[in-house]
């Protein structure tokens, strides 16, 4: 690393830079200008803006100059990649940095869960910044795979990439004032909190953001968004694959609030990531929404880097880190370049190969479940109406819908022809006897079964079908895969996605994630499933802290009482 006062004299003109991004335009994040300017470039940062010359000089004439991107809330798991796999896919897309939530893989791993995604996010083009889970397991009303206590997370605190606590998405427990929750509050000191608080408000906002809360990403509406702000959170606008909410929330922004606002991704599939991009999408969407291009880029770095004190990242500026971005336009920006640390990283859309790096931290197998027999899969009738969980179009809530059952020689089962499916939930970390057991509405399946050991938060195995046969058969493919997503059918597997990595990642690159994923996605409609998402929505299922009503492996949940309740009203 080179001393102060040859840094000084690089950025003075007496000394050559590394490299000189020559003649093109910087989009400046602080005075939201955008003027023709050289970029100097020394030791992995930028010396400084105006007319300079370097070893190496490249000519990006016409084109505009950004600061790398910045995701602020993302749980990589959710991608079904590893680390590096996920890198490859969004490094070329301008994403240089990512703050990520490994709560996933904590819920079924614990620590050895976050400390393999600490040592697998080592050696990539891509700065992974980490915030420890507040919430393992998110609700007592669960079994997950491990219990990490705030004097578990502590010693973590000390390292450099630790950010803060991610998302309290207990925010009950908040208000409950459980100690456990308050403990990993407390011991944040300067560092961030993260929430997660879909619809909170009044007195019970005020006192979520009092304990030290700082922020949301489950915002859906704009009066949501200004209530939030008035009081204090910075704003993190998500643009998933399951949850979409950017469009709706650019409207509040105005020039005295967007200083406190960012863009997220929270959970994004392969398919969108691939065909439409990661946060470069965002700023597409926000400049066609009206949105100008300086502010867009705003929204997509130095706010974030701000908002978690991160230092010298999110600007094309003197001392800044020199993530810096080659865009094709500003009306429907592209990225044609990305330099990471002033190395170019990326090219057209494709990573540059990088020196093969140490060979990949391994786990060990996470499913197990005990012995399954049929009768396992049986609801009995104990009355004639029951609850249904009624899924909603690309939202993570649920309704709750009571209607009659179908009963068939004394067991309630499924009844396609009214969209009403059976729904279990099998633990699938310490071979209990726990299934949760109700039905589902909004699906669509005609025949068969789907499978998923993607269940949030503590991914136990979600199973949905039309034949008691076929649901058994799908948790056996689960075993034999080591986690994954499946489709069945009179006994044969259709379709698949190993997941072997804690059940929720694919040792596989993401173009080949993604291909599995439409083959699933084909053979899901044509066994009659309607939603676009089947896998994502039932993913959610089990979500027992967002409304209305949810099923975990210890029963049907009741989020708005906050208790168990039976399948059976009467």
């Amino acid at each position: 690393m080179a001393g102060l006062g040859h840094i000084i004299d690089v950025a003075r003109g007496k000394r050559p830079c590394d490299l000189v991004l020559k003649g093109g335009s910087v989009i400046n994040v602080f005075s939201g200008e955008i003027y023709a300017s050289d970029v100097g470039i020394f030791d992995g940062r930028i010396v400084g803006l105006g007319e300079y010359g370097g070893r190496q000089e490249i000519d990006v004439t016409g084109k505009y100059l950004s600061p790398g991107f910045i995701d602020g809330h993302v749980h990589i798991e959710s991608s079904m990649v590893q680390v590096r796999e996920f890198a490859k896919a969004v490094v070329p897309l301008g994403t240089t940095s990512v703050v990520i939530d490994p709560h996933e893989i904590a819920n079924v791993f614990g620590l050895e869960g976050i400390q393999y995604m600490l040592r697998a996010s080592k050696y990539n083009p891509m700065n992974v910044f980490l915030m420890l889970p507040s919430c393992v397991p998110s609700t007592e009303f669960e079994t997950s795979g491990s219990s990490l206590k705030g004097f578990d997370l502590y010693p973590l605190l000390a390292e450099k990439w630790v950010l803060g606590i991610g998302e309290v998405m207990n925010y009950p427990g908040v208000l409950r004032k459980d100690q456990d929750l308050l403990d990993k509050i407390t011991m944040t000191h300067e560092k961030r909190v993260d929430g997660h608080a879909p619809n909170l408000g009044g007195r019970d906002l005020c006192a979520y953001i009092a304990a030290g809360v700082g922020s949301d990403h489950e915002c859906t509406s704009v009066e949501e968004v200004k209530e939030k702000l008035r009081l204090g959170m910075h704003i993190m606008m998500r643009e998933g694959s399951l949850t979409k909410n950017l469009i709706d929330l650019l409207p509040v922004l105005t020039p005295y609030n967007i200083s406190r606002c960012f863009f997220v991704t929270d959970d994004r599939h392969p398919k969108d990531i691939l065909e439409e991009g990661h946060i470069d999408f965002m700023v597409r969407t926000a400049i066609e929404q009206g949105i100008d291009p300086a502010s867009a880029v705003r929204l997509a770095t130095i706010n974030c880097a701000e908002y978690f004190k991160l230092d010298k990242f999110g600007a094309i500026a003197p001392g800044y880190e020199a993530d810096v971005l080659v865009l094709d336009s500003l009306e429907k920006p592209r990225v044609e370049k990305v330099f990471k640390r002033g190395r170019l990283v990326a090219r057209d859309g494709e990573l540059i190969e990088q020196q093969a790096p140490p060979q990949q931290p391994t786990l060990r197998g996470s499913i197990n479940i005990k012995m399954l027999k049929p009768e396992d899969f049986r609801i009995p009738a104990v009355g004639k109406r029951i609850r249904v969980i009624q899924l909603l179009p690309k939202d993570i809530k649920t309704n709750e819908v009571v209607t009659e059952a179908r009963i068939v020689n004394g067991d309630a089962v499924s009844d396609p022809e009214r969209d009403i499916i059976k729904l279990m939930i099998v633990e699938r970390h310490r071979a209990s006897d726990n299934i949760g057991r109700a039905f589902v509405k909004g699906l669509g399946l005609k025949k068969g079964a789907i499978v998923s050991s993607v269940s949030h938060d503590s991914h136990n195995i979600v199973v949905a079908g039309v034949s008691d046969a076929d649901m058994l058969e799908a948790v056996i493919e689960i075993c034999r895969m080591k986690g994954g997503l499946a489709l069945v059918n009179d006994g044969k597997v259709l379709a698949r996605l190993p997941l072997p990595i804690a059940g929720l990642m694919s040792d596989q690159p993401m173009t080949r994630v993604k291909e599995d994923l439409e083959h699933l996605g084909k053979v899901a409609r044509d066994m009659g499933i309607k939603i676009d998402e089947p896998f994502m929505a039932l993913s959610f299922i089990a979500l027992a802290v967002v409304p209305d009503l949810k099923l975990t492996d210890l029963g049907l949940f009741d989020v708005n009482q906050f208790k168990f309740v039976d399948v059976f009203v009467d």
